[in-house]
């Protein structure tokens, strides 16, 4: 029994950090739909068409990112002094994980480009570099008031 309780205490922590982390993630995530519908002027109509092309868009980039990328980079960090062989293969990969996202940047444009005008998608890449720096000054701001109260 003593062996159980710190078990659980690890587990429900996690749970509420992975709960957390949803939690912020889904914030974020509906903050950037709001941003970018602001920033697009979608009609209504535009917005039926725009939005499940993005969102389609963003569900292959992240697993892209989180499924082939995050591996790539992690055994590059941890492995620099890796065979030729070794890092011949971890530079395949990674050429293949980028071709695959600038594959899907493509098929974003070709697909918006039936549903809104040019101007708009232009506006789109501006919105999200715009959204995302906004989102890195933020989280920046909350690092240093973090460290301030300790």
């Amino acid at each position: 029994m003593k062996k159980l309780i710190p078990i659980l205490i690890i587990f429900i922590s996690f749970n509420a950090f992975s709960q957390g982390r949803e939690q912020m993630k889904d914030r974020i995530k509906a903050q950037k739909v709001a941003f970018i519908t602001e920033k697009l002027s979608l009609t209504g109509e535009e917005a039926q068409g725009f939005w499940p092309i993005y969102n389609d868009f963003e569900a292959k980039v992240d697993k892209i990112k989180s499924s082939d990328l995050r591996g790539i980079k992690n055994k590059m960090r941890s492995n620099p002094d890796m065979s030729s062989t070794e890092a011949d293969a971890l530079l395949n990969k990674l050429i293949k994980a980028e071709n695959e996202l600038h594959a899907a940047k493509l098929k974003l444009v070709g697909d918006l480009k039936k549903v809104i005008s040019s101007e708009k998608i232009i506006k789109l890449k501006a919105a999200e570099d715009q959204f995302n720096r906004k989102l890195l000054e933020k989280l920046k701001e909350m690092r240093e008031n973090r460290s301030r109260k300790n």
